[in-house]
C-alpha cells in the first residue's frame, strides 16, 4: 500500500533519485523546496514551494497539509534546521529521516582504529550552539559539520520526532555530480599531475548515489529509530582512488606522499591523515546489505572520463 511521503529537498543529486524509487514504488509524494531548481516529475507528485530555514515559512507551508507516514529530510544543516522541523513536524510526522553524513565522526579521526560504530559519537553530549550565523552562506562549508552534528544533538535531546539519522558515506555519482570530488581524481588522471597524499592507508567509506537512494527508500519502510550508518563495503584511500582511475582508464598516474599531514580533504577530496571507515554491523543486523564499491565505481570514473574537457 502506497504511503504518503514528504521530501524537503529532492531536486538534485540523489534526492532526486530517491523520489523517482518512491514514486516507482507507488507512494504519494511531495517535494518541497524553494522552487528554484526544475524537476523531471511533472504531475506525479506535489510540490511546495517554501524557505526550509525560514520558520515562519515552514510553519505557514504545512499548517493545512496531512499528516505524513514518512519525511526525508534532505536539508537540515543545523540546529537551526532541526528546531524547525521539530515545530513543524512533531505529531505529524510518522517517520522522520534526516541525511546526515560519516562526517559526524571528524572529532574522532585518528582516536581509535577501528571503523566508527554510530554508538562512537555520543550524540547527546555535542554542544549545541544557538548563536552561530549558521544561514550564512559565506560560512556553509565550514558549519557543515558542527551543523550537522549539533542538527542530530538537537532532534534527539527533544526526541519528539520518531527519528532516524542517516549517517551517509562519501556519495559519488557519474556526470550529475555536483560536488566534483571523484572528477577532481580522473581530471588530474587526465592532466598528467601528481597526486599530493597523507596515507595511502587512510581508507574512507563510500557509496553511489544509487546505492543510498535505494537503502533511504527501504529504511522508510522499516520501523527502527536511532543513528544508523550507510556504506558499501570496499574502503578507499585517495591513493587508492587515483591508482583505480589510472588502471580503468589504462593511463600510468604518479602519487607523491607528503610527509606533514594537512587538515581532512586539504590535497584531495578523500585525502585523511587516518582510517575514516564506519561500522556497517547495525545496517546488517537490521537486515540491509549494501553491497561493494567495486561493483560501480569503475562505471562512474568511466562517465567522468567521457565528460572531461
Amino acid at each position: 500500500m502506497g504511503k504518503n511521503i514528504l521530501v524537503i529537498g529532492g531536486t538534485r543529486y540523489f534526492g532526486k533519485l530517491l523520489v523517482q524509487r518512491l514514486l516507482a514504488a507507488g507512494h504519494q509524494v511531495t517535494i518541497a523546496t524553494h522552487g528554484h531548481a526544475p524537476d523531471p516529475f511533472g504531475s506525479r507528485i506535489t510540490r511546495i514551494r517554501v524557505d526550509r530555514r525560514n520558520e515562519r515559512a515552514m510553519l505557514a507551508a504545512f499548517a493545512l497539509v496531512d499528516d505524513y507516514d514518512v519525511v526525508y529530510d534532505q536539508m537540515c544543516y543545523s540546529p537551526i534546521d532541526a528546531a524547525i522541523a521539530v515545530k513543524v513536524f512533531a505529531g505529524k510526522a510518522k517517520r522522520y529521516i534526516v541525511a546526515s553524513t560519516i562526517d559526524v565522526y571528524r572529532s574522532l579521526l585518528g582516536q581509535q582504529n577501528t571503523p566508527f560504530a554510530e554508538a562512537d559519537l555520543n550524540v547527546l553530549a555535542q554542544p549545541i550552539d544557538t548563536q552561530f550565523a549558521w544561514h550564512d552562506p559565506k560560512l556553509a562549508t565550514q558549519s557543515y559539520v558542527a551543523g550537522k552534528v549539533q542538527a542530530e544533538a538537537y532532534l534527539y535531546r527533544d526526541a519528539s520526532l520518531p527519528l532516524v539519522t542517516v549517517r551517509i558515506g562519501h556519495v559519488l555519482a557519474g556526470s550529475e555530480d555536483v560536488t566534483g570530488r571523484l572528477a577532481h581524481y580522473v581530471d588530474l588522471a587526465r592532466q598528467y599531475g601528481a597526486l599530493r597524499y597523507t596515507n595511502a592507508a587512510a581508507c574512507s567509506s563510500f557509496l553511489s548515489a544509487q546505492v543510498i537512494s535505494d537503502f533511504l527508500v527501504w529504511a522508510g519502510a522499516q520501523d527502527f529509530t536511532g543513528p544508523v550508518n550507510a556504506a558499501c563495503d570496499g574502503g578507499l584511500s585517495a591513493f587508492d582512488i587515483y591508482q583505480r582511475v589510472g588502471m580503468v582508464l589504462d593511463q600510468p598516474v604518479r602519487a607523491l606522499p607528503v610527509t606533514q599531514a594537512g587538515a581532512p580533504g586539504e590535497l584531495s577530496p578523500f585525502d585523511y591523515p587516518a582510517p575514516f571507515m564506519m561500522d556497517m554491523s547495525r545496517a546488517v543486523a537490521l537486515g540491509y546489505k549494501f553491497g561493494h564499491s567495486d561493483e560501480w565505481l569503475d562505471d562512474l570514473i568511466r562517465q567522468h572520463d567521457l565528460a572531461f574537457v
